[in-house]
């Protein structure tokens, strides 16, 4: 699987991260335009599956796919929302362990749990970035062609 690129998003629609490990296409816009962007197609979407539903679910929107990429949804008890954009290989078990992983193993480890990272700021810390490229890239489902 291709790993595009990762947003952490925090309960209020700040973005509090964004990595890319293979990105093909760049916008014209800036990343805070971008970030808000999607921050609402999100929103949206899961109003949207949460009201036309057919069944009752906890999950909700958990990824959309189109001809190009897929866009993996995971969003933790605290209302933090992780994105991760994946290209079409993706096994959707594999893709909601990967991203149950950054947070429990990375974003509690490194953000939370650090001194250096202050809640509902932008994450900064080059360890944090560095301990998500490790743990990504060191995934089974990892590949950069």
């Amino acid at each position: 699987m291709t790993v595009h690129n990762l947003y952490i998003f925090d309960r209020h629609g700040t973005l509090l991260f964004y990595h890319e490990w293979l990105r093909r296409k760049h916008t014209s816009m800036s990343k805070a335009e971008e970030a808000k962007l999607l921050y609402g197609m999100i929103f949206s979407l899961k109003s949207f599956v949460n009201k036309l539903s057919p069944t009752i679910s906890k999950e909700g929107f958990l990824s959309y796919k189109t001809s190009n990429y897929r866009l993996n949804f995971y969003e933790t008890v605290s209302s933090l929302k992780f994105i991760l954009n994946t290209d079409n290989e993706t096994n959707q078990t594999e893709i909601r362990e990967l991203l149950h992983g950054i947070y429990t193993q990375i974003y509690v480890e490194y953000a939370v749990k650090s001194p250096m990272v202050n809640p509902g700021e932008v994450i900064t810390s080059n360890l944090f970035r560095n301990k998500l490229n490790q743990y990504v890239q060191s995934s089974s489902i990892f590949k950069t062609h």
